[in-house]
Order: C-alpha cells, then structure tokens, then sequence
C-alpha cells in the first residue's frame, strides 16, 4: 500500500486511479469497441450520480449534517421532471427548438422543486437538529420514509414512463464504437456542474462566507453577517443538485418507481463514503470511480456486478480510512 501511495503521489495522486482503471479494463476487455462504449457508460454514470452526491456531500462538508432523507430529494425529482416531460410529450418530436425547451423546463421543475423542499427541509426539519448527529439521522429517516408515502399517494406505486427529447436519442457511431448521446449529455452537464460549484465556493464571497462560517459561526456572525441564511442557501442547493440528479437518471433509466431514491442513495453514500466526507472534488473522483468499476465489472463478471460497489468501498477505506480526497478543515 506504501508503494502504492507513493507512485499515486509522484504522478498525479489519487486522480490517477480513473485512468489507472481504465487502462487495466482496457487489457482485460481486449475489444477497444468495447471499451470505449463501457467507459462513456460509466462515466455518464459517474456523473449522473454526482450530480446526487453532491448535495449530500456538501451540506455534510459545510453544515455537518446527516441528511439520510436526501434521496427524497432525488426522487421528487426524478417524478417532477418525467411529469413535465409527459406534459409537453408534443413538444418532444416537434423540432431541436422545442425538445430543448421541454427538457429545459423539466430540469428547471425538477430544480425548482428541489430549492423549496430543501427550505422547507432545512426549516422545519434540520433545524433543531443542528450538532445532534443521531437526532438527524433519526429524523431525516422519518421525513424520508413520509416523503416516499407522499410519492405513492401522488403518482401511484407502478412504474412511470420517462419520454426524451428526440435530439438526445440514439447514439453517435464512430468506426466500431458506439456511444449514446444522452449519456455524453449527462457528462457535460456533470462537468459544468462541478465546475459551476468550484467556482462558487473557491472563487466568490458567498463561498469564502461558507467556509469562514464553518470554521468559525461566531466570528462571521460579529462581522454582522448571517450565516444562518448562508447554510439555509447550502442546503436548497444541495436539495436541487439531488433532484437534478433524479430528474436526470429518469431519463436515463426511461422507467422509474418509488423506489428510485431508495435504490440510488446506497450508491450515493458509497461515493461520498470513498470520496473523503464533504468534499466535492472527492466526490466527483469517487462518483467516477463507482461509475467505472460498475460498467467494467458488469461486462467482465456479471455475477460479481451488484457487489462491485461495496468491494470498491471496502479496498479503498483499507487503503485510505479517510477516503481519496477528504476536506480539510
């Protein structure tokens, strides 16, 4: 493991370890078809589920909070979104124009709803809950499990067809490979996204408030700001990030249940688990990872597919306790 964290670290560190994968599944699939179709799948993946983890990560890093309801989140978003998509099904098949106007306002929804649940969360819920982690958790699981019966009593128990803009079916064929355009969407949307958030918190005021407030409430709070509105702002963006994310994976899944948030957040917390806790660049590095390990173990070992994740999980933490990029504090 010594050796291993060295040469990481003479090379790049832990940002490595994507490239290190792929190469290693590129020997093993033989097919560079193949692979190349793998990959995009799971990094479209990878980015989908950051955009879900995200959320979570960031209202841990910078308000310590354990919101195990998150995936309420993401499945009101997911349901939000393949509503409005349904509503202006016309839209869909009616020129590039009015499928990117559907899809846009389908997003928007879904992140719309998201900043007002995540209010409402954050006011009703959180709030009385702030530096009691078991109270959270006991809590956020109760809105969680409310929230899901909110879901059947709205939009029923069987599966809801997610329609998509014409413009992002099929796939673009190059050679031998082929790669689905509505996964390349989600990676540019995935990147922009964590991009948009790296400016935030490392290049404006607000960011710099956020994480002066974290490292210390009193002071921020004598300069006559307040910080309690700040962490409110953090948790409806972490909210909508989630219900981006589910609105997103609707699309990508075409057939979504109840169930969806449910299903996700295992994965969501495995990637802000391995990531290092609170930090958004390792929980992209981590939603990369997952993505790619699942792709590449579902075409190697398909047996071994469904367990992938927590074997990752489980050699990482050997490895690096912490997770691979850990906020500092």
């Amino acid at each position: 493991m010594t050796n291993l964290s060295e040469t990481l670290g003479r090379w790049g560190g832990v940002n490595l370890l994507p490239l290190a994968l792929a190469a290693v599944a590129f020997v093993l699939i033989g097919a560079p078809s193949s692979w190349v179709t793998l990959t995009v799948a799971g990094l479209s993946m990878g980015m989908m589920v950051f955009l879900m983890a995200s959320g979570l990560s960031l209202v841990f890093g910078l308000m310590d909070v354990l919101n195990f309801g998150h995936s309420a989140f993401i499945s009101f978003g997911a349901f939000v979104a393949a509503t409005v998509l349904a509503a202006l099904s016309t839209w869909l098949d009616g020129g590039w124009m009015l499928a990117s106007a559907a899809l846009a306002l389908a997003l928007l929804a879904a992140i719309a709803f998201g900043l007002a649940a995540g209010l409402f969360f954050e006011t009703v819920i959180i709030r009385p809950v702030y530096r009691d982690h078991l109270r959270q958790i006991l809590i956020t699981m109760g809105a969680l499990i409310v929230s899901e019966q909110i879901i059947l009593a709205v939009w029923g128990g069987t599966p809801v067809s997610v329609p998509r803009p014409a413009f992002l079916e099929g796939a673009w064929i190059v050679g031998d490979v082929s790669m689905e355009i509505y996964r390349l969407f989600a990676v540019a949307l995935g990147l922009a996204v964590f991009a948009g958030l790296m400016v935030l918190l490392n290049r404006t005021r607000i960011g710099l408030l956020i994480r002066a407030g974290v490292e210390n409430r009193e002071m921020v709070e004598a300069l006559g700001f307040k910080i309690n509105r700040l962490f409110i702002g953090v948790f409806m963006l972490g909210s909508a990030l989630a219900a981006l994310g589910g609105a997103m994976w609707a699309g990508y899944e075409t057939l979504i249940t109840p169930a969806l948030g449910g299903e996700m957040m295992i994965v969501v917390f495995i990637v802000v688990i391995i990531g290092g806790l609170g930090s958004i660049d390792g929980t992209l590095l981590g939603a990369i990872i997952v993505g790619l390990t699942a792709n590449y173990i579902g075409y190697l070992a398909p047996k071994l597919a469904l367990a992938s994740n927590m074997i990752l999980m489980m050699a990482i933490l050997m490895w690096r306790p912490s997770g691979l990029r850990p906020a500092v504090k």
